[in-house]
């Protein structure tokens, strides 16, 4: 009886604890994961359709843009206090712009699944920079930050436009894991430069997503998984689900952000969206995308996309790049 009151206990808590480490090396291993995090999607065959042509136009567009932008692109560099080197692609435009934008990625993604975006940032002469966020792409890291760790890597590309433009005006848009990076860095005391946010599809905090995610995808309780999982996180990724809060970093924000949303957001709930927006104390906006689902918004419905972007920006005209 001795045996078993030790024995039994010692293997509940081992297996909670190999459970709980597999679970936190699928949600944030560098290594990808076979199986899909994404919940099945609920668009319209017709909403489906329709991004389907946007996106062939844009990636078309976007694909000449790149092509010309080839013989002046630069690859940026910069280290961080705990021994990594990010990369990143600068694009610099034709005419001299104090207008910069730095386009910040999604979960497994990289610098370059925010061309789209950043073409449309050009035409309008902003100098653009597409990071790899840690642990994706070129850059370093074992673990995705997952927005937390990243807010301090986005400081430091701050910090290096400045170097090369000491009036820049930054402009911070990222999309969902993006998106959430983009709100926990306005949460930090940043340079008076970081003119203005754009978060497309952010969750509300890390132990939120995940939370969602152990539910949906292994139909598994939260307790004890994710508080087991968040301790292990500590120790291993240096980060606190609990900590990695959007919704806590966004109400000490003193720079005017955009909030876009997805109605049809499966992934990171559109009801998200709210409480970000409710607690943000700068100036602030919100556009919710009818029929849009997780980080498609600017596909189903480009021009009240970008139209809201720049109006919100301060730019209703189009310049040309």
């Amino acid at each position: 009886m001795k045996k078993i009151f030790f024995v039994v206990p010692g293997l509940f808590v081992l297996s909670l604890s190999i459970i709980s480490n597999r679970l936190l090396s699928f949600a944030i291993s560098r290594k990808p994961s076979k199986k899909d995090a994404a919940p099945p999607s609920v668009l319209s065959p017709q909403v489906r359709k329709k991004m389907a042509w946007n996106k062939r136009m844009l990636k078309e567009e976007t694909g000449k843009w790149l092509r010309e932008q080839s013989l002046y692109a630069e690859e940026w560099h910069l280290h961080t206090p705990d021994h990594l080197t990010l990369y990143g692609k600068y694009y610099p435009q034709k005419r001299t712009s104090h207008k910069w934008l730095v386009a910040v990625h999604g979960y497994r993604s990289t610098g370059a699944g925010m061309e789209m975006i950043a073409h449309e940032y050009a035409k309008r002469g902003y100098e653009i920079l597409l990071p790899d966020l840690r642990a994706c792409g070129r850059s370093d890291g074992k673990y995705l930050g997952m927005g937390w760790l990243d807010r301090k890597d986005l400081i430091l590309w701050i910090d290096k436009i400045l170097e090369k433009d000491t009036e820049a005006q930054v402009v911070l848009h990222g999309i969902s894991m993006g998106g959430a990076a983009v709100m926990m860095t306005s949460g930090e005391v940043l340079p008076k430069n970081v003119a203005a946010v754009i978060e497309d599809c952010g969750y509300t905090s890390v132990w939120d997503i995940f939370a969602d995610e152990l539910s949906f995808l292994f139909h598994l309780p939260r307790f004890p998984l994710m508080h087991m999982a968040d301790f292990f996180s500590r120790l291993r990724a240096g980060y606190s689900f609990y900590e990695a809060s959007s919704l806590k970093q966004i109400q000490k924000s003193k720079t005017p952000t955009l909030f876009i949303h997805g109605s049809k957001d499966c992934f990171v709930h559109t009801e998200m969206v709210y409480p970000l927006y409710e607690a943000c104390p700068a100036k602030k906006e919100l556009l919710l995308v009818e029929g849009a689902g997780h980080g498609n918004s600017y596909l189903l419905d480009s021009e009240l996309y970008f139209q809201t972007v720049f109006s919100f920006l301060g730019e209703e005209n189009h310049p040309g790049a």
